[in-house]
């Protein structure tokens, strides 16, 4: 295409704005938009952002008007640049939007924009060259702040291997994670018990902008005060060791040593035992004697009709007959049990059998412990708040045998107490607050405002006392998921009560679960899935 020529007009270009200028000509040609338009192209300004609007504008006026004018057609614009950081200042991204007529993008430039939005920590150079190089980009990632590492709480390692934990903690089925304690475990004076590591402070961060993101320190905790039979390591101050020989029991940031005390057997002879601390039989209980100790009872023989209370938890390797009566504020272990009574505060172990016993523990009874197929529940009466356990419940060659579950008598009676003071809070502060109305009237003795008091903290106590309330029918509700798990099934008279429905089943029932269903119904689903209504309340 040949050149275009139109005297009096020329395009001057400043600051990268493209200008006409039109000087009027006698007898030139008429001008249009498009002929204007290919002008600017032949003059090397093809590239830059045109203003249509203006050029069919200017093309008119260099038509008609009779005196010099200049008007902007054009802008050359160089690559733009647009810094965004993120809500929390840990990363900054960079668009670049490429030029139109301009200056490609440069890293100078683009470093520039990111000192200028006031990013100034953590620029990844290669990134930014990266974005550059390709000439536009959008949101790309082109700094990252350091997040702040919050420090470590402190913690506590057991340094003996079998330490006793009188303070069992609930799984999510509210079941106590019982464990075969052994034989008790003895440390001696000196011995380390436990390593505390301190709270770590934590590292600050930094954010895209320069700012310091400051670390939470870590929860510190250190040994607890009046360990008993343990003390603090005059070499390490992180360790905790044996000032006497005994037991090491867990505690709340710590481990205490409990005294031991060992009997070959306990008959006549030694008479009944009462000791502070923890009790270990290497032989038998014999009829009609007695063994109390605050800690654990461990037994490597049998009882027979005696009885033993332990503040921790009791052990017998061998089994429990007679009249013997097992009382625990821990678990029961025994390995197996005929006709004797046991109570437990977490959870009752049997090895082997448990033939016409009173069973009660306040968490879990399991009964083949050992073996699934040991495991039978034969006669007797077991009662347990969240579960029992068996390989085979009842026999068709003995009398029946009763399971109780979902009953927690110690919570009941605190709930019963409980909303019994409730009551006599509630009005105590009716009687205040009508108290209040009266005074209100008349106040001859001044006493409006101890009225007041009191009644404000009449209402806190009330207050308390229903939070309270709260909480145990909460761990009331909880027992409704009490179950029986029968891993082989069940045989002969069978009776069985879950929170207020009791079934006596009629037949045998193979492997399967008793438990209530959704709708509180007593069901049993066996290995196939299928719920089998037992029992419904009215």
């Amino acid at each position: 295409m040949s050149a275009i020529h139109f005297p009096g007009i020329t395009f001057n270009e400043a600051d990268g704005q493209i200008l006409l200028v039109s000087q009027p000509v006698q007898g030139r040609a008429a001008m249009d938009a498009a002929t204007l338009h290919q002008l600017l192209v032949q003059e090397g300004y093809g590239d830059c952002r045109l203003d249509a609007e203006a050029i069919a504008s200017a093309a008119e006026m260099c038509n008609v008007q009779q005196e010099p004018f200049g008007i902007q057609l054009a802008q050359r614009l160089d690559a733009e640049y647009q810094v965004h950081t993120s809500s929390d200042g840990m990363t900054a991204t960079l668009s670049i939007i490429p030029p139109v007529g301009g200056k490609p993008a440069a890293p100078e430039q683009a470093l520039q924009a990111l000192t200028l939005a006031g990013v100034v920590f953590g620029i990844d150079q290669t990134a930014v060259s990266q974005a550059c190089q390709k000439g536009s980009c959008s949101h790309v990632i082109v700094a990252r702040g350091v997040h702040a590492q919050d420090g470590a709480d402190a913690v506590f390692e057991d340094l003996v291997p079998h330490t006793v934990n009188r303070e069992p903690t609930l799984d999510e089925n509210g079941l106590i994670d019982y464990r075969e304690r052994g034989a008790i475990e003895t440390v001696q004076p000196g011995d380390a018990l436990m390593r505390r590591t301190p709270a770590t402070a934590g590292i600050d961060g930094h954010s895209v902008k320069g700012g310091v993101v400051k670390a939470q320190p870590g929860k510190d905790r250190h040994f607890a005060a009046g360990l008993s039979g343990a003390e603090v390591s005059s070499d390490d101050p992180c360790v905790l060791v044996a000032a006497v020989s005994g037991q090491p029991v867990r505690v709340d940031c710590g481990v205490t040593v409990e005294p031991v005390v060992r009997f070959k057997e306990v008959n006549m002879a030694t008479g009944n035992i009462h000791f502070d601390g923890n009790v270990h039989v290497t032989g038998e209980v014999v009829q009609g004697m007695k063994v109390v100790a605050s800690g654990d009872i461990v037994v490597d023989g049998m009882v027979d009709s005696g009885m033993l209370e332990a503040g921790g938890n009791i052990q017998v390797a061998g089994g429990v007959i007679g009249r013997s009566a097992l009382r625990a504020g821990g678990s029961v272990t025994v390995r197996f049990a005929e006709g004797v009574k046991i109570h437990a505060g977490t959870v009752i172990a049997i090895k082997d059998m448990a033939l016409e016993c009173e069973l009660d523990s306040l968490n879990q009874i399991i009964v083949g412990a050992g073996s699934r197929q040991k495991g039978r529940l034969i006669g007797g009466v077991a009662t347990a708040t969240m579960l029992v356990r068996v390989s085979t419940l009842g026999s068709d060659k003995a009398g029946a045998t009763k399971v109780v579950l979902g009953v927690n008598r110690a919570l009941e009676e605190q709930y019963a107490a409980l909303l019994k003071r409730i009551d006599e809070e509630k009005a105590q502060e009716t009687r205040l607050e009508q108290l209040i109305k009266q005074l209100k009237v008349a106040d001859p003795k001044g006493i409006l405002e101890r009225a007041r008091a009191s009644w404000q903290q009449a209402v806190l106590v009330w207050g308390k006392s229903l939070k309270e309330r709260e909480a145990l029918e909460k761990e009331l509700e909880a027992t409704r998921a009490a179950r029986l798990e029968v891993a082989v099934g069940t045989a002969g008279a069978v009776e069985l009560s879950l929170c207020k429905l009791t079934a006596r089943l009629r037949r045998e029932f193979d492997r399967g679960v008793f438990a209530l269903d959704a709708g509180g119904d007593l069901v049993f689903t066996g290995t196939d899935g299928t719920p089998q209504l037992l029992a419904r309340l009215a």
